[in-house]
């Protein structure tokens, strides 16, 4: 298996600043080539689905692609909807790998989604769910398109909206309390015809409770 080039050695990062919680962006982590070879080998091999999830007492499928992946036993609960991990492909490996040596944290799982143009996106939410634990880590790596990352705080109404632009080869790292005071979302975006992958590794544990959510 072939190792990822870095740019800097991935050292290049920004804290975002914001209380309550750490985000953490490289730009640049990955070089446009190899990012674009990772996209290709993603998107022909995933086992994408669209799935169907719960909201307010209805089924409704997801506006986008995706799939769930991991060691065994590292499954994933959301909107009544229960994700079994699928085994690690070798590029999801990869990925995996390089993002534990750029961040020190470890992880056991990964959403990967495909964004297949500016109408498909995510919602306000939070990556809180029982099975992540508490303040739970969370990195996300972009590839494809530019897409924007919004963020918005759970009490502080003086803070806000605030937005990212997430590029080709990127990465995103949440930590802290991030989840717990902070939403984010992926919207939609009028015109963009180009995909995006994108994949938030994770590590899924059953050993705490996380804080409750604040509505």
């Amino acid at each position: 298996m072939s190792q990822i080039t870095l740019f800097d050695d991935g050292s290049e990062h920004i804290d975002i600043d914001l209380p309550d919680g750490v985000l953490r962006y490289w730009p640049s982590l990955i070089p446009p080539l190899e990012a674009s070879r990772m996209q290709a080998l993603l998107q022909s091999q995933v086992a994408w689905e669209q799935s169907e999830i719960t909201i307010a007492g209805q089924r409704r499928k997801i506006p986008r692609l995706n799939a769930w992946y991991g060691e065994p036993g590292a499954d994933y609960s959301y909107s009544g909807r229960l994700f079994r991990a699928l085994p690690w492909l070798p590029e999801l490996a990869e990925l995996k790998q390089l993002v534990e040596r750029i961040t020190g944290a470890a992880f056991n799982s990964a959403l990967v989604n495909l964004y297949r143009d500016g109408q498909d996106s995510v919602d306000w939410h939070s990556d809180d769910e029982p099975e992540l634990g508490r303040n739970p880590v969370i990195a996300s790596i972009s590839l494809g398109a530019v897409r924007r990352f919004q963020i918005k705080h759970k009490m502080r109404r003086d803070l806000p909206l605030q937005t990212l632009e997430l590029g080709h080869g990127s990465l995103l790292l949440m930590a802290g309390e991030f989840q717990y005071y902070w939403r984010h979302r992926l919207p939609k975006m009028k015109g963009l015809s180009e995909p995006r992958v994108n994949i938030t590794f994770r590590q899924v544990t059953n050993s705490e409770k996380p804080l409750p959510v604040i509505a």
